[in-house]
């Protein structure tokens, strides 16, 4: 249906028609052009500390990782349960298992408790894991000094999936820099877009360097078509490029905006009882791409799904939170270690609208429906 007020739009406030119009009178609109090399420059000009390869989705950018992990056949990766399918999907793309990991309850990211649990239990059994992947959920930076701790102890790399939190920083860093890979997804939905788009970061200039060749079918630099390897078609265009330039000029106001949101959400919701929301640490500070509440039905009186109708059937768009992969059918019988953190969660939560441009009477509109179904479980 058509939303009026939808979960995540993208915001095109800037340069993106100059910049647009530049590429196409510039004649390279496909994976050449100059908006390209601006674009990684201005990413790695963000991190201060990495490069960047600009690719065309989140998802090939956690591919192309993982090959240069050395992930391969018969290989086990662990990876966050509680997260998007992309996550994981790429695990299986290359012959490997993931093995999932349940959340804990303050950043709803991996439990580096369990994670050093499911590692010891791997390696028990002859399965010493290849790699970790970090998800930074809704934009909340995960327990990265834990988990940082654990994996050094046990000389695994860090494979961060940063797609929902660029702009999210973790003791004053950016989401991204703490892996030996980052992961950046600009998808439409994403706090800042390149219509699509994604980038793989690292302070390590040879992986990089492998990533952009494996990125242009790995091609040999040869004046004919010679292939040494196996490579990707994965770079992105230079379309793409020129919009993501012109959203990064933007990256801090919608940082700034969405927090404001997630403020304003908090300040209209607070007296009421049984709503809690995904809190930063004193160590993080989340972009807020999506404000998530948790609702408990036993206090509300209603359920997120229930939520969920009321607001669709005026007109505003919401989501649930992801179903951990490790219920999803698609992923029957992959190990798992945790509990029901992440179940729970799922069973629970609820995505509130919270595109850059969302005004306070938006937001109010949309806490008076909230209000007025706790109002109704109280007759």
């Amino acid at each position: 249906m058509a939303y009026q007020i939808k979960l995540s739009a993208p915001i095109f406030a800037g340069n993106e028609s100059t910049y647009i119009q530049q590429a196409i009178e510039s004649g390279n609109i496909a994976t050449h052009g100059s908006f390209i090399g601006q674009f990684e420059y201005k990413l790695g000009a963000l991190t201060k500390t990495h490069q960047a390869v600009a690719l065309n989705s989140g998802t090939s950018a956690l591919h192309l990782g993982m090959v240069l992990l050395g992930v391969s056949h018969g290989d086990e990766v662990i990876c966050q349960s509680f997260t998007f399918c992309a996550s994981a999907n790429p695990i299986i793309y290359l012959g490997a298992t993931p093995i999932f990991v349940d959340s804990e309850i303050d950043t709803w990211n991996m439990c580096p408790e369990l994670l050093e649990d499911a590692i010891l239990n791997r390696i028990a059994c002859g399965k010493k894991p290849k790699a970790i992947v970090i998800v930074h959920l809704f934009g909340m930076p995960a327990k990265m000094n834990e988990i940082i701790e654990v994996a050094s102890k046990y000389q695994i790399p860090i494979l961060e999936d940063a797609a929902e939190a660029v702009g999210s920083k973790y003791a004053n860093r950016h989401c991204g820099t703490f892996g030996e890979l980052g992961v950046f997804s600009f998808n439409g939905n994403k706090i800042i877009t390149a219509g699509g788009g994604g980038a793989l970061i690292s302070n390590n200039a040879s992986l990089l360097q492998k990533a952009e060749y494996l990125s242009m079918q790995a091609r040999e630099d040869l004046p004919y078509y010679q292939h040494l390897e196996i490579g990707y078609n994965y770079r992105m265009n230079n379309l793409s490029a020129a919009v993501g330039v012109a959203q990064l000029e933007q990256l801090d106001l919608a940082v700034k905006r969405r927090r404001e949101i997630n403020r304003n959400y908090r300040e209209l919701l607070n007296t009421m009882p049984g709503i809690r929301f995904q809190n930063d640490s004193d160590l993080s500070s989340s972009n807020y791409w999506l404000t998530t509440i948790l609702i408990d039905e036993k206090i509300t009186g209603f359920s997120n799904d229930q939520l969920r109708i009321k607001l669709m059937k005026n007109g505003i768009e919401t989501r649930f939170l992801w179903k951990p992969l490790h219920l999803q059918p698609v992923y029957k019988g992959i190990q798992f270690f945790g509990g029901t953190i992440a179940k729970s969660l799922f069973h629970s939560g609820i995505c509130l609208p919270s595109s850059s441009d969302l005004t306070f009477e938006d937001q109010s509109r949309i806490v008076e429906l909230i209000q007025d179904e706790l109002a109704k479980s109280f007759k």
